[in-house]
Order: structure tokens, then sequence, then C-alpha cells
């Protein structure tokens, strides 16, 4: 597409447009580096672990490595349809979510190096519902971009992408890691790199969340687009967490007695459950407003 002109020739970037601050907080407070965590640690921790507890901490790792490698490529898309939109302030924070998510599979794949399970193919971990949200729903979604920008497809995008990977699977999994291994005094440098995970990942779902709402904040058929979505994808998200509890819980019904690892698998379920109530009603909060010009100078997006 041919540009026919460019906003900080004719005017200047908005400097409180939401994307721009979240832009702000981005080179503020995204300046971890993966290399610069020491799994060390981590490495002595696994190699002395019993098979039990192995098999508590795998499914984890391989749920996180393959979405973050997921969302890294399948977030050009959502570029793409924004600086199309000529959203300069969306694109210039997009550009250091990629930066974000590249950041995110790198830690991942580099503790599965250090440790020594590099070679080991963890995607038997990926239950039925993980590939409908993670193969299929969310390419698929994203990847309309590409050809469709319109208020429901980006609705769809944002949807899976930032409310049920991020804002609900991503979310319990920081939670998970932290129940079982803060507690187990366990993997402190994986540790390290959830809580810059969990950082960089508030960012991504304020831009989710704005996104979505400037698109249904007085339209009753795109409020209903996302709402749809997400009930739709709720029973594989849910469905993600089940399959990862229920393992926990097979392994402690076979006389498990080689494991310190504790993991309240009911909470896990309620947990997850309580993200996606949570992730609807932050977007459906846009129904108090008029507009989205409203909405932005309102404390929902403050940031």
């Amino acid at each position: 597409m041919a540009h026919d002109s460019f906003q900080t020739v004719e005017s200047q970037l908005n400097w409180n447009a939401p994307m721009y601050k979240l832009y702000e907080k981005a080179k503020k407070n995204g300046k971890w580096n993966p290399t610069e965590i020491d799994f060390t640690q981590d490495r002595i921790d696994y190699q002395t672990m019993t098979e039990d507890e192995k098999i508590t901490a795998l499914p984890l790792v391989a749920s996180f490595s393959a979405g973050e490698e997921a969302v890294t490529l399948d977030l050009l898309p959502m570029v793409h349809a924004l600086a199309n939109q000529g959203r300069l302030e969306d694109t210039m924070f997009l550009t250091t979510f990629m930066y974000d998510e590249a950041k995110h599979t790198e830690m991942f794949s580099r503790w599965q190096h250090t440790i020594g399970i590099g070679e080991m193919d963890l995607s038997s971990f990926h239950s039925d519902s993980y590939k409908r949200i993670f193969y299929e729903a969310l390419p698929e979604s994203m990847n309309r971009l590409m050809t469709d920008d319109s208020p429901e497809a980006v609705i769809r995008a944002a949807t899976v992408y930032n409310m049920v990977v991020e804002g609900m699977l991503a979310e319990t999994g920081y939670h998970s890691f932290r129940q079982i291994f803060q507690k187990a005094k366990l993997l402190p440098g994986i540790l390290q790199g959830i809580d810059y995970l969990n950082q960089d990942e508030g960012r991504h779902l304020q831009f989710g969340i704005y996104t979505i709402q400037r698109l249904i904040v007085g339209n009753e058929k795109n409020q209903r687009v996302f709402n749809n979505y997400m009930d739709e994808l709720w029973p594989d998200a849910y469905g993600v967490i089940d399959y990862l509890t229920s393992l926990y819980e097979l392994q402690k019904a076979q006389d498990w007695i080689n494991s310190t690892l504790e993991l309240d698998t009911d909470a896990m379920r309620s947990y997850v459950t309580k993200q996606f109530e949570i992730r609807k009603h932050q977007v459906n909060r846009a129904n108090k407003y008029s507009s989205a010009a409203e909405l932005v100078k309102s404390e929902d997006v403050k940031q």
C-alpha cells in the first residue's frame, strides 16, 4: 500500500495515546536480557529431582516453550493490520511487543538447553485442548488479519492472543510455577524469568484490553463478537489447565512417594476460571462509555 501522508510530518506523535504510553513503559521496563539469567542452580535442581518431580515440571515447560514460540510467530499480522490502518502509536508499541515475545521464547529455550533437555521432544505434553488453541485458533485468527483488518477480525485476534493465551493461560501458568517451585525452593532462574515475563505480559494485556474496548464501545454487535468468542474458547482454555492438573493428580494417585512438590489442583482450576471472568469484565467495562474518546480519558485505560 502506497503512503499518501506521514503523521510525524503533518502533525506529531500523540503523546497521550494509550499505546504510546505503553511504548514508553516498554522502553523503561523491558530491558531484561535472557542471557543474563543464571540457570546454574536450576541445572543442579533438575539433575537431583526424582522422575516424579520432573513430570511435574516438564508439562509446564512444554506449554510455555511452545506457547511463547507460537505468539512470537503469530504476532506479525497484528502489526501489519494496525500499521495499514495508520495507527502509528499502536505500531510503535507492537515493535516492543514482538521483541518481548522473542525474548520469552529465548528464555525457555536457554533454560532447556542449560539443564540438559534441549533435545527432548516435549510435544507429548500438548493436550487436544492445547492444540486447538495454539496450533489452530491462534494462528487462524491472527493470520486472518493479513487480508482482513475489520473490527471483527481484530477483536477475534486480540481475544485469543491477549485475553485467552496471555490473560488466562499464561497468568495461570505463572501462578502454577510459583505455587510449585517457590514453595519447594527450586529452579530460581526460571522463576526469575517468569517474573520478567509476567511484567511484560502486563503491558500486552493492557494492549489487548484497550484494542478490544475501543472497538466494542457503543457497538453491541462487536461486543457480541468478543463475548461469543471468549465463550467459544473457554472449554479448551479450561481444558489446557485441567489436563496439566490431572497429570499431577494421576501421578499422586499412583503411589507417588518420590516427590516433595505440592500443587493445589482445585485452586488452579479455580484460578483459570477467575481469570476468564476477570478478562471478560475488564473488556466489558467499555459499556460505561459512549465513545472511544470518552474511554481514552477514563481510569479504565489510565497507564
